[in-house]
């Protein structure tokens, strides 16, 4: 047996997620990383007592390449006489946005598939110990807690909710024994067994966040810091998610805080005995967990975790106004959470903006733009308004600012409440009132009329391509 094969044995029987009996659908890719697994599998399957098929969805995102791809996998499947599942998944590069998201989506949606016709039960994916360390610098530039840090978890629950994949009966299951090997000795696996895989094109253009993590930013890393780096980011994975894990076990009055008799969310959440007397860590992990299930489109930031704590150590009578139209208000005895009385009802408005596309604001008479375009077409002076492509998502809300809504344009020294950036313009009356914003799910607001986007949203330098929300007069 071959000592990564070995490596990978020891590896599953410690995880416990593929058992005997198990039919083990293996996501292939063409890659090197998904090849390895697939040969590694098959190196271990009669002592797993496993049932091995191989699993392909072509996006058609790169034309022929991909078709090549797809023949690639078919004929490894033949090879090994392993039952073939493929799946035609197509994504528009011009058209959809957060490519990467998008394909997950369809990726796990055929994998449901799969498992509803009783075709495989478990899937396996090969993300690597590198695939690890970039995921979680990602997430670090663009924000996180210790659940973000956890990276790309071992195990994934997919459940027939395909909005939420942690809850609900289990459907399937996806599993990554592969997060502890590097890629670099699964590519030296394949020399040694005389493999060949497929490259993908789309891995070497920088105009996509990961690419330039990949290619720029841990090559300085292991050059400077050591080849070490890479796995310390990904032991800071493997101790995050211990952390969480540690988070659901701790004593039920702490997790129930906040909670009403029938085991959802209360509008209040008492402070003391409560919120106060816990552990810091604690208190942020309990008002987060309360903020993102009583109020519901509120983006839970770090620095709206410390607002709320603030409000809370503070004296009664105090209130802080949360995005998405809450006020939380300080009483003797809890923080209580109401409907802010909105002075923009009944003028205002929310609009479904697909990216691209363009929609009217009939309430403004203007239209709203969202366009994929080539950088170089548009002016230097224009740049800070671009959004990162491979960020947006397809679909964004469109409507005017709401009590509690915050914004952080680039360059600016921090975030603050949108009603005071449009103070500082002297913006007045309706203007102020029906003022467009763009919200992302789960990311907050991340565009607003005449404002430089987020740093963290804005188009890196020399990307080939990015996102331009812009008004354009009158109705259509």
């Amino acid at each position: 047996m071959h000592g990564l094969a070995e490596r990978l044995l020891k590896t599953i029987r410690k995880q416990g997620a593929i058992r005997a009996g198990d039919r083990l659908a293996v996501a292939v890719s063409g890659g090197a990383d998904s090849v390895a697994l697939l040969c590694l599998l098959l190196e271990l399957r009669a002592e797993l007592g496993i049932v091995l098929s191989v699993a392909h969805v072509n996006h058609k995102l790169r034309g022929e390449e991909s078709d090549e791809d797809e023949r690639f996998v078919a004929e490894l499947a033949r090879r090994y006489d392993l039952e073939l599942h493929t799946h035609e998944a197509p994504l528009d590069p011009d058209r959809d946005s957060g490519i990467e998201a998008a394909a997950r989506k369809l990726r796990y949606d055929f994998f449901r598939q799969l498992a509803r016709e009783n075709r495989a039960a478990k899937f396996a994916t090969a993300h690597s110990l590198d695939d690890q360390a970039e995921t979680v610098l990602l997430r670090i530039f663009r924000g996180t807690g210790i659940r973000g840090l956890s990276g790309i978890h071992p195990r994934l629950i997919l459940t027939e909710d395909v909005e939420d994949e942690q809850r609900g009966p289990a459907l399937a299951e996806v599993v990554r024994p592969l997060l502890q090997f590097r890629r670099a000795e699964l590519q030296e696996f394949l020399h040694q067994q005389g493999q060949s895989w497929r490259e993908d094109s789309s891995n070497r253009d920088l105009g996509f966040l990961r690419n330039r993590v990949r290619h720029i930013l841990l090559p300085v890393l292991r050059e400077n810091f050591g080849t070490t780096a890479v796995e310390n980011l990904a032991d800071l994975a493997e101790i995050a998610r211990a952390e969480e894990e540690q988070w659901r076990g701790v004593p039920h009055d702490v997790r129930a805080l906040g909670m009403d008799p029938a085991g959802g969310r209360s509008p209040s959440l008492p402070l003391d005995p409560g919120l106060l007397s816990f552990p810091l860590a604690a208190s942020r992990r309990v008002v987060r967990d309360w903020l993102e299930s009583s109020a519901a489109g509120s983006g839970v930031s770090f620095r709206l975790i410390e607002e709320v704590l603030d409000l809370a150590r503070g004296p009664a009578g105090r209130k802080l106004e949360l995005p998405g139209g809450h006020i939380l208000r300080r009483t003797q005895t809890d923080l209580r959470l109401e409907r802010a009385n909105d002075p923009l009802d009944p003028a205002g408005y929310e609009y479904s903006l697909p990216v691209p596309g363009q929609i009217e604001i009939r309430e403004l008479g203007i239209r709203i733009e969202a366009v994929l375009l080539d950088t170089k077409d548009v002016p230097e002076a224009e740049h800070g308004y671009l959004l990162d492509f491979s960020r947006v998502p397809k679909q964004l809300i469109l409507r005017n600012w709401r009590p509690g809504d915050r914004f952080w344009p680039s360059h600016t020294a921090a975030v603050k409440k949108v009603k005071e950036l449009l103070s500082d313009r002297h913006a007045t009356g309706a203007e102020k009132k029906l003022w467009p914003v763009a919200v992302a799910e789960g990311c907050g607001l991340i565009w607003m009329r005449k404002f430089a986007v987020p740093a963290a949203f804005r188009s890196p330098p020399g990307a080939a391509k990015a996102i331009w929300i812009r008004e354009i007069a009158g109705m259509m």
